[in-house]
């Protein structure tokens, strides 16, 4: 069954012979799924109170396992994030009472950044919500075609990853 991206490749094929247009297809499919995801996954959160920022704060503390306890810099190196925007989401956490900021007995130059009972308890929820959300995504797929796309999705994950400096 032909959809809008096999009309766009139809035409680009009729235009441009000379290129293998292969790729596009699957690239364009790809990204409007994940615009498709994130808009999902956005509402999702949105309804809890969270940005996807913040949700990665409190769902990396809480997976952190007990005392649910990490140092900025941590942090920023899990969530691949500057320390600059992690200082915006922690000072959004805190003043929501999601997070603390402690000073670290260890390091009295650092804070430890703290799950607080209410910041465990949202995220716990919005967790449930978001994976509810994820398999209502992936409904679509067989158990088999799940796997068969996360090895094809993990292949070419790790194949760029071995090409960036």
């Amino acid at each position: 069954m032909d959809d809008a991206v096999d009309a766009i490749l139809g035409q680009w094929r009729r235009e441009r012979p000379d290129l293998d247009l292969s790729a596009m297809g699957v690239f364009i499919r790809m990204g409007r799924a994940t615009r498709l995801v994130e808009a999902a996954v956005e509402e999702t959160f949105a309804r809890h109170g969270l940005r996807p920022g913040e949700f990665d704060v409190l769902a990396a503390l809480r997976r952190s396992g007990p005392p649910f306890t990490m140092i900025p810099s941590e942090l920023s190196a899990v969530l691949m994030t500057s320390r600059a925007g992690m200082t915006n989401r922690l000072d959004r956490l805190e003043q929501a009472g999601l997070i603390e900021r402690r000073l670290d007995p260890a390091d009295r130059r650092s804070f430890l950044i703290v799950l607080t009972g209410k910041g465990r308890e949202l995220i716990d929820a919005t967790l449930s919500d978001h994976a509810a959300t994820l398999a209502r995504l992936g409904a679509a797929l067989s158990p088999e075609d799940s796997r068969t796309l996360d090895r094809i999705l993990r292949g070419l994950l790790e194949s760029w990853d071995r090409e960036r400096p």
